[in-house]
């Protein structure tokens, strides 16, 4: 489907959900935030035969070209094969709506290394004047192993360096963090220090607790004086906490960024108002973050037209892994991701950001 046929099959922006905010799944019109009244659905992009394409991360190169990195995995695997038999691609396209054009697979999994079986999250930043590729790996083909890792560049189309050991390792055992590190968001400090932003949750609480979502994600921030570190966790970790709200609930899919002297987030909700919405929440430090309010919705209130799903997918309907392309230094286009498509696996949804 062309971009004029799919607009034409779109209803921008129908009424918001009423009902009260606080129980899982409603929300009222406030707790709408001006940067969900701003996005416009512009639809798909990287339908890969074949594959799941998940995880798009887009940057302006200095070739003018807008260039995402994503992370796709062989679909005889399943959704779930993003455990264990991801890797990272890089296309590339002459606008942000596309049609892009495949380059090439930049991090494959590495037997022997932190990421032999998995390389997945991939976060593209251009910092100090190199382009860094922060991701997700894990050894085992389970979340226990997963650790996030720095690759880095001094072009988007390479050679990337690779790390033979994960930038930030998880907690000792009983920390709230003892599991893993993952669902890398990095930003520069202002006062020259880097901070990375990472999600994890403890062990036992995984292990012994039951429902359809174990666990609890957390948010936590570790900063280092250079690049490739060491980074040094926060003592006040996690830095973001919805465990507190009751009902298990909690986020994922970070992204970070300052605008108008603020830190801004972006993530997935996973239960603070639903399973299906994205949250945006702002700081004036980076480590005490105001309450989340709603940053975008599901497929249904876009009045977006899709075939009914296959019954393998079972999260139709949701945009996940939010991630900003910025233009001239502002937020211009939000990437996400979503199941279905020409072969109803899953590709980028692209938004526009007015």
């Amino acid at each position: 489907m062309n971009r004029r046929d799919f607009i034409s099959q779109l209803s921008i922006f129908t009424a918001g959900a009423c009902c009260t905010h606080g129980q899982a799944g409603s929300f009222v019109l406030n707790d709408e935030s001006s940067f969900a009244k701003r996005l416009h659905p512009v639809g798909r992009a990287l339908e890969m035969e074949g594959y799941y394409v998940w995880c798009n991360s887009p940057i302006e190169g200095d070739d003018g070209k807008i260039h995402v990195f994503f992370s796709r995995w062989d679909d005889k695997k399943g959704m779930s094969g993003w455990i264990n038999g991801s890797e990272i691609a890089h296309a590339v396209a002459d606008k942000p709506e596309g049609p892009y054009q495949f380059v090439e697979t930049v991090l494959a999994p590495r037997p022997g290394y932190f990421d032999a079986t998995t390389c997945h999250n991939p976060l593209i930043k251009k910092v100090d004047g190199k382009y860094c590729l922060f991701y997700m790996g894990n050894s085992n083909g389970k979340t226990n192993t997963k650790r996030i890792g720095l690759a880095t560049s001094d072009s988007l189309y390479g050679p990337w360096k690779r790390p033979d050991k994960p930038l930030l390792e998880a907690g000792p055992e009983g920390a709230w963090d003892d599991h893993c590190t993952t669902n890398p968001a990095f930003i520069k400090h202002p006062n020259g220090q880097y901070w990375l932003y990472y999600k994890s949750w403890n062990t036992k609480e995984y292990e012994t607790q039951t429902g359809p979502i174990r666990g609890n994600r957390k948010y936590g921030l570790a900063i280092a004086e250079n690049l490739e570190g060491p980074y040094v966790k926060y003592e006040g970790n996690p830095v973001i906490d919805f465990s507190g709200k009751g009902q298990n609930r909690q986020f994922e899919d970070a992204f970070v960024w300052r605008e108008k002297g603020k830190f801004k987030m972006i993530a997935r909700d996973m239960g603070v108002y639903n399973h299906e919405v994205g949250l945006i929440m702002d700081s004036k430090d980076g480590k005490h973050w105001n309450e989340p309010l709603i940053a975008y919705y599901s497929a249904d209130h876009y009045n977006i037209q899709q075939p009914p799903p296959a019954p393998y997918l079972k999260r139709y309907g949701r945009f996940e892994r939010p991630q900003i392309l910025f233009l001239k230094g502002k937020p211009a286009y939000l990437f996400t991701t979503s199941q279905g498509g020409k072969y109803m696996t899953a590709s980028s949804f692209i938004f526009k950001i007015f």
